[in-house]
């Protein structure tokens, strides 16, 4: 009897611990959150990584989103995320058109948004597995949550990689271009988020037929957003816009969000 009470004692003792380290992960988690809402990062896991695993000293230099070029705000949404400033971190539309683009065996399209990206990037290692994919989706919830989305596209061209051992807007303006990056052109812009999601083998300075065309296509999309506004009506106004299209879409798809 004795002895079942205390293998009974250890079991609980140990779901207990359990809890605590599932608690502790969770709170750390949402305070990390919290903090890089007024925090710049200092470091990223792929910058340490990239550090360790590659000898690449880290560049980087932190600019407040005001001093970032309006054109590189909006060459980002154009190639990156449409409609970064209607979803609340995922775009489900454009998940659908990668679904549908990969059904058909055409060249395969990612749907990752500025914030999943961000979220990756700031919190998460490189990978594809589910485990990663589904911290990146509490860790997008988390900074939509949290996070302005001034301040989301603040850390996002602050923190992404942009080539061989650099990071950030103001990095890449200073590298290839020299310049900061308050004074980037359109068409520099352009060339720099055309290197996605390749920056490390690609560069704006020396463009590929391929990359000149992408580019091009950016910088045609730019007028589009003209340029990016962070106040509640145009955020309201974003989000309005984004949340018709996607009733439209469900009604198309017989009410599902995604038809896979």
């Amino acid at each position: 009897m004795a002895k079942k009470s205390k293998h009974k004692k250890r079991r609980l003792s140990f779901i207990r611990i359990i809890v605590y380290i599932i608690v502790g992960i969770f709170g750390l988690s949402i305070f990390m959150t919290l903090a890089y809402r007024f925090i710049n990062p200092p470091l990223t896991p792929l910058m340490l990584i990239r550090s360790i695993q590659d000898g690449e000293s880290i560049k980087k230099d932190w600019v407040d989103l005001e001093d970032i070029s309006p054109y590189m705000i909006s060459a980002a949404i154009a190639a990156e995320d449409n409609n970064f400033l209607g979803h609340r971190g995922f775009d489900f539309g454009a998940i659908q058109k990668a679904v549908d683009l990969n059904k058909k065996g055409k060249r395969k399209r990612g749907a990752s948004t500025i914030s999943q990206q961000t979220a990756k990037n700031v919190f998460l290692w490189p990978g594809r597995s589910w485990v990663r994919k589904g911290l990146e989706v509490y860790f997008t919830f988390l900074i939509e949550t949290f996070w302005p989305k001034e301040r989301i596209m603040e850390v996002y061209l602050n923190v992404i990689e942009m080539g061989p051992g650099f990071y950030g807007s103001e990095a890449a303006a200073q590298h290839y271009f020299h310049i900061p990056a308050a004074k980037l052109s359109k068409r520099q812009a352009s060339l720099i988020t055309a290197c996605y999601p390749n920056p490390r083998k690609r560069n704006p300075t020396h463009p590929t037929s391929y990359i000149n065309l992408r580019a091009n296509q950016i910088a045609a999309l730019i007028p589009k957003f003209g340029k990016i506004k962070f106040d509640d009506k145009s955020l309201q106004k974003a989000k309005d816009r984004y949340h018709k299209r996607e009733e439209k879409r469900i009604k198309k798809n017989d009410g599902k969000i995604i038809d896979l």
